[in-house]
Parts: structure tokens; C-alpha cells; sequence
């Protein structure tokens, strides 16, 4: 635990979060996958947070306490990242996890049920991790879903209960809840689902928004932040590559001014 405590943890729109994290500069860290590595720094630079990938055992523990949100993404979990895994989680409560392909590949999957007993902050995954990881479906297809984000709904509703948390469901309408409030945010653009990283990046998003708000709004403002900067970037972009740039610009841009992330959620809390 770094010497800021969880009182300082507060309900704010998504303009106010993302102006929040600007202004602090929360030090993420991230252990996560080989792949994605590059862009998920690139990613949380660009909206305004410092990134540590900080995935050593013997160094993860203590590094998880000092920073202000900590990323755990299952995508290339060697023996070392499990070990570095399990002493972060131990460390601190602002962490999440992002189960990638649990249910699929057995040593992922029974990693995920390890250490979503240790109560994340926040879930993020697709719709058929989340279905997975609840105990209700046996994955997707590798890292891709094969069921939508309402399929989801239920099995997210109680995984957030079970683990006090929130959890965030990506998909063409993206779903967060804490088992009682539910979001979905609209918007975005498939050419995000081609840009390796794109939802990597997007936990280690809420990771750094963890540090600065509360979960269910660190989930709603990053979820809104994807959607907007996805569909700017899509529209000057002629395809995957010159998107992958493009998106990490419009993340720069849309973080500097967030105004209209509110408008993209206005009305669609619902209490259940």
C-alpha cells in the first residue's frame, strides 16, 4: 500500500477521472504479456500515467505497493509472471485482472481462479473470458470471444459480487457493473480488435484510473475514453497500421479533453 489510502478513492464522471489521472500521473504497473508490452506503455503515456513493467518475483510485491494501480493480463503467463502475479495481488487492492483466454488453456485458467480470490478491483475481459472465469462457459476461441457482451451479462453480474468488485465486459457495446449498477457504453470501431494491444492497453487504462477514482468509474471512464478515441482515430486511419498510431494520438487527445466522454454515458446507468 503507497501512502495514499482508499478514502482518497471517489465517485467522479468520466471527464473528471480522466483530468484527475492527468493530474496526478499514477505509476502503473504492469505485468503482462510479451505481445503487447510496447503498446500498453505507449498506451498509458499517452493518456497521461507513468508506466513500470515491473514483473519480477521478489521485486513485483513490493513495486505493487508503492504504485497506484496494478495491471495483472494472463496472455504469456511464465512461470516467473505467475509467481511476480501472485505477490503483486498480495500486495495491494487496486489491481486488475484481465483472464486472457481463460477457459481455453488449463494453467491460464486455473491461474485466473487463484487469484481472482484475492478480489480485483476490476475484471476486464471479453464476453466469454468473463462467462469463463465465472464458471458458466468453457472460453472462446483463444483470445477471441465467441459470445456477446449481453450473454455475459448475468455471469458478470455475479462474478462483481463475488469478488466485491467490478467487472468490465469489452465488446462492440462494452458492459461494466458491480453487480448492482450496470453501464453499457456504445460506440467505438472494430479496428481497435485488429491492433494487438488494444484491449490489453485498455485494462492497463483502468489500472492507472484506479489510482485516482473509485472501480466502477474507473471502468466507465476508460470503457468511454476506448470508444470515443477508437472512432476518432478510425476516421483518419486507412487501416490497422496507421490506426494503431492514430489511436494512440486520439488517446492523447481525447485524455487533454475529456468533455465529451460524459455526454457517452449520460443516461445509460442503470440500477438493478
Amino acid at each position: 500500500m503507497n501512502a495514499r489510502t482508499e478514502a482518497h478513492l471517489s465517485a467522479l464522471s468520466p471527464a473528471a477521472a480522466l483530468a484527475a489521472l492527468r493530474e496526478a500521473s499514477p505509476l502503473v504497473q504492469c505485468i503482462t504479456n510479451s505481445v503487447v508490452t510496447n503498446y500498453t506503455a505507449n498506451a498509458l503515456l499517452a493518456v497521461g500515467a507513468a508506466p513500470a513493467m515491473c514483473d519480477i518475483p521478489g521485486e513485483s510485491g513490493m513495486f505493487a505497493g508503492i504504485a497506484d494501480g496494478v495491471l495483472v493480463n494472463l496472455g504469456t503467463p511464465t512461470a516467473e509472471q505467475r509467481d511476480a502475479a501472485r505477490e503483486a495481488v498480495r500486495a495491494t487492492s487496486r489491481w486488475v485482472l484481465d483472464p486472457v483466454a481463460v477457459g481455453v488453456l488449463p494453467v491460464r485458467t486455473a491461474l485466473a481462479a487463484e487469484l481472482v480470490e484475492h478480489r480485483p478491483a476490476i475484471v476486464r475481459g471479453n464476453a466469454s473470458e468473463i462467462l469463463a472465469l465465472a464458471g458458466e462457459g468453457g472460453g472462446g476461441r483463444g483470445v477471441d470471444a465467441t459470445d456477446g457482451t449481453d450473454a455475459a451479462a448475468g455471469a458478470a453480474q455475479s462474478l462483481a459480487l463475488r469478488t466485491r468488485g467490478v467487472v468490465a465486459v469489452s465488446g462492440p457495446v462494452d458492459l461494466v457493473t458491480d453487480g448492482e449498477r450496470v453501464v453499457r457504453i456504445h460506440g467505438g470501431d472494430a479496428l481497435l480488435t485488429r491492433v494487438t494491444g488494444g484491449g490489453c492497453s485498455l485494462g492497463a487504462v483502468m489500472a492507472a484510473l484506479v489510482g485516482v477514482c473509485a472501480p466502477f468509474e474507473a471502468a466507465v471512464a476508460a470503457s468511454a475514453l476506448y470508444a470515443v478515441a477508437s472512432e476518432r482515430a478510425a476516421g483518419r486511419a486507412g487501416g490497422p497500421g496507421s490506426f494503431a498510431v492514430a489511436f494512440l494520438d486520439a488517446l492523447d487527445a481525447v485524455a487533454q479533453d475529456p468533455a465529451e466522454l460524459d455526454a457517452r454515458v449520460a443516461d445509460a446507468l442503470a440500477i438493478r
